[in-house]
């Protein structure tokens, strides 16, 4: 089997999952987007996805999505910064991320608006919020009483739109339960941000319950790209 191969037979089970799961929950399948998470695969791999109808890749380390979306600036694909960003690196990141998915606190907002402003783009933004207990060792993201400080930080820079949010399920923990959770912190959310509909939950383990949750886009890598190279 050809790698093209590989990735469309993987690409067509991911699908059906999407789809199967929407049914399940009694939503219309078209509702969930796909964000191929690209990570630790080469170049080639993404200009496969592409040519078999992927529109949507999701990267978490700075120094290989910048080279990556360099090398394939000739793609029309949405680029989606998806990892933990450090504030130095904030601005540089938004001069090619299409989509920044994990902004968890209020320093990385001007520094992103100023890399937006420099290459003269505007960058759609996900808040990352915690569904993690805290002080659990592996937290990532904001309070949900946070969410509206980050949201008004926001509201104050044209070069950054406000989409939605984005959330993890704890390591451990019943997705299941962890994006129930999610559901309840989005509903708030929307009340007071009803322009603000993505809801970036749900991977390759997990899709189907974040789904079920009111996921409108799952991040999905090792179910169409297959086991990750070694640490590079």
């Amino acid at each position: 089997m050809s790698r093209r191969e590989e990735l469309e037979a993987n690409l067509a089970s991911v699908r059906a999952r999407i789809a199967a799961a929407c049914a399940a929950a009694g939503r219309p399948a078209d509702e969930v987007g796909l964000v191929v998470v690209t990570k630790y695969f080469p170049a080639s791999d993404l200009r496969l996805l592409v040519d078999l109808g992927v529109t949507d890749v999701g990267e978490n380390r700075h120094q290989e999505a910048e080279a990556k979306a360099a090398e394939c600036a000739d793609l029309d694909v949405r680029w989606h910064f998806i990892g933990a960003l450090q504030s130095n690196k904030a601005a540089a990141v938004a001069r090619y991320a299409d989509v920044v998915e994990s902004v968890d606190r209020s320093s990385l907002v001007d520094r992103l608006a100023r890399g937006a402003g420099e290459g003269g783009r505007q960058v759609d933004v996900l808040l990352q919020v915690s569904l993690d207990p805290p002080g659990s060792e592996h937290r990532a993201g904001a309070d949900p009483d946070q969410l509206a400080a980050l949201a008004a930080a926001l509201d104050l820079r044209p070069e950054l739109e406000l989409r939605g949010l984005m959330a993890v399920a704890p390591l451990g923990e019943d997705p299941a339960a962890a994006f129930a959770r999610l559901s309840t912190i989005r509903a708030e959310f929307l009340a007071d941000h009803p322009e603000a509909t993505v809801l970036s939950a749900g991977m390759s383990g997990d899709l189907e319950a974040a789904i079920f949750a009111g996921a409108t886009h799952v991040r999905v890598g090792t179910a169409v790209l297959g086991s990750r190279p070694g640490v590079q």
